[in-house]
Parts: structure tokens; C-alpha cells; sequence
């Protein structure tokens, strides 16, 4: 058997975190795994892009890397979130194409879908109307992505697809006390509260519901996806709609792996967002009906053992 190179790009984070893990578990005899960071290659730069690929000479690729932010940066920033997005993902595109690579697997986000729209949200949606004015940069670039999968299938016979992930949580996420997802801020805070003996108090009521996804399942998922799924069109890698979570049960878990023993709070003077952002993950229950998704807190507990061992380590976590 003709031995797989699987290049990941963004190897480093979250989700590259989580793929390398898991890979580690496994040791694949016929597949080599390189798990590239922006140490590799500027991804932004057609040469260098054609450089890496010309170094590690990949067969699959896993596309993770992309300009990234909170709220303050992609409203202030859209047309480099754009641009720097619609680059990398071009030059991608690109190298692939031209060297033959069998599969490229991009990584999408479920901001892509429309601001107005009804829910679940399914895989089909994603271009039913413009996404929210905050994030429409890096959405419309993301969305790009669908298109051109569909594009270089239609025209070249690519093997080219994406997948859309719902909330990511795990080990090596970003625990930034200003600029972090819901889950590593909420451990953050809540840490920091235990260490001062102060309440542990969340901001809203706590009724809002999400979907969450523990990297490492994703991992799992996205490894699959290289490996099995053959459609261009993209697929949503999720939990059920039967295992949304509300904010308030997110923060207990929280507090419970923490082994927090104080008070936990709501101040409801601040806002909740929006109430819910259902996606429908029927079309990967379709493919695997058996998956088995990490417990919640279970994928909770590890993570915030994570957290605990590395937050003294200088760089492993960004506070």
C-alpha cells in the first residue's frame, strides 16, 4: 500500500493539537502525518506555500489555518480578514491542484451561515443569505471555500471538500481572559476565582443553548473525513440537537472540574446573545450512525486538567 503524507496546516493549534493526538494513539503504518505552523510557511505568499509543499510533498492535506479573531478585530479588520484569508485558502488550492494531492479537507465555521435564517441549519443553507455584518470578511472568504471545492471538482476531478465544526472546546484552545471562546474563558475566570476565593459569576442568564464539540472528537471526525468522505459538498461535524447545552450547565461543569466550592452566579444585566444556533448533524449520522461523541464533562474535566498542569508553563496558555 502507497504510503499516505498527510500535511496539516495550523498544526499547532486547538484543532492540529487534537489531530496529532489522536494520530499519536493510532500510529497509522501506512500514513506520515507533518503538522506545519506559521514557522513552516507564509501562507499568505504563493512562493513560500509552493515551498513547503515542495518540501514535505503531501498526498492529503488538512487545511486548518486561517486569520482569526474576536469580535473588535473582525469588524475593525474585514478587508485583511478577507484578503489574508481568501490568499492562504487560494494558495492552497493551488498547490494541491497542481501536485496531484489526492484529498484536501478545509475547515469551515458555522458564522459562515446566514445572520437571518431558520434553525437547524443544515449544510445546504450556507449561502441563503449574507452572514452578520461583524464577521462578513473572514465568513465571505470561508464561503469561498465551499464554492471553489465545487469548483475544482466540476472542472479538474479534484477530491476537495470542508467540513463545519460547531463550538470547538479542548486542550491547547486559546484561554485568553479578554479575547476566548465561552468555554476557556469561563475556566479561566473561573480559576482565578478560586484562587481569590471570589464568586464565580457568569455573564447573562445562562439560558442561552450551544453546541460544543471536544477537539479531540473532532479530531477523530476530521481524520475520518480525510479518509472516507467522498462529496465536495460540505458536511457539519456536531453533536445532536438532543445534546445542546445550556450556558448555566456549561459553567457547573466548569465549576465542577475545578473543584470550585463557592458561590456561582448570573448577572443578568448583561446580554445573552442569541437564544440558540441549532445545527443539524443528520448528514454525518447518516455516514456514522454508531459515532460515539466524549460525555461532556468528561471532555470537560480533561480539559481543565489541561489548563491546570500548563497554566504556569511560559507560552502554553495565553491569559
Amino acid at each position: 500500500m502507497t504510503k499516505k503524507v498527510v500535511l496539516v496546516t495550523g498544526g499547532s493549534g486547538l484543532v492540529g493539537s487534537a489531530i496529532r493526538e489522536v494520530i499519536a494513539g493510532e500510529r497509522p503504518e501506512n500514513e506520515e502525518w507533518i503538522f506545519a505552523s506559521s514557522k513552516d510557511a507564509d501562507l499568505c505568499d504563493p512562493a513560500s506555500t509552493a515551498a513547503m509543499f515542495e518540501k514535505y510533498k503531501p498526498t492529503h492535506v488538512i487545511h486548518l489555518a486561517a486569520q482569526v479573531g474576536g469580535l473588535f478585530a473582525n469588524m475593525k479588520y474585514k478587508v485583511e480578514f478577507w484578503r489574508n484569508n481568501i490568499a492562504m485558502n487560494d494558495n492552497i488550492f493551488q498547490e494541491c491542484h497542481k501536485r496531484g494531492v489526492e484529498k484536501l479537507v478545509s475547515c469551515l465555521s458555522t458564522c459562515i451561515f446566514p445572520d437571518k435564517t431558520t434553525f437547524p441549519i443544515d449544510e445546504t443553507m450556507i449561502h441563503d443569505g449574507p452572514p452578520h455584518f461583524s464577521n462578513e470578511g473572514y465568513a465571505y472568504a470561508k464561503r469561498m471555500v465551499d464554492v471553489q471545492n465545487r469548483m475544482y471538482k466540476a472542472q479538474h476531478g479534484c477530491n476537495f471538500t470542508a467540513v463545519i465544526p460547531t463550538n470547538i472546546f479542548g486542550k491547547h484552545d486559546n484561554f485568553h481572559l479578554d479575547n476566548s471562546h465561552v468555554i476557556p474563558g469561563l475556566i479561566h475566570r473561573g480559576y482565578l476565582c478560586k484562587q481569590k476565593g471570589e464568586p464565580f459569576t457568569i455573564w447573562g442568564s445562562g439560558t442561552p443553548l450551544r453546541q460544543f464539540i471536544y477537539s479531540n472528537d473532532l479530531a477523530r471526525l476530521m481524520i475520518w473525513t480525510m479518509r472516507e468522505y467522498q462529496e465536495a459538498d460540505p458536511i457539519i461535524l456536531s453533536v445532536g440537537e438532543e445534546d445542546e447545552i445550556s450556558i448555566a450547565d456549561v459553567a457547573r461543569s466548569v465549576a465542577k472540574a475545578l473543584d470550585f466550592q463557592g458561590e456561582v452566579n448570573f448577572d443578568t444585566t448583561k446580554a445573552d446573545g442569541q437564544f440558540k444556533k441549532t445545527a443539524n448533524n443528520a448528514k454525518l449520522r447518516k455516514y456514522l450512525p454508531d459515532f460515539k461523541f466524549t460525555p461532556f464533562d468528561e471532555a470537560m474535566a480533561s480539559t481543565v486538567k489541561w489548563f491546570m498542569e500548563n497554566y504556569e508553563t511560559p507560552g502554553a496558555v495565553r491569559k
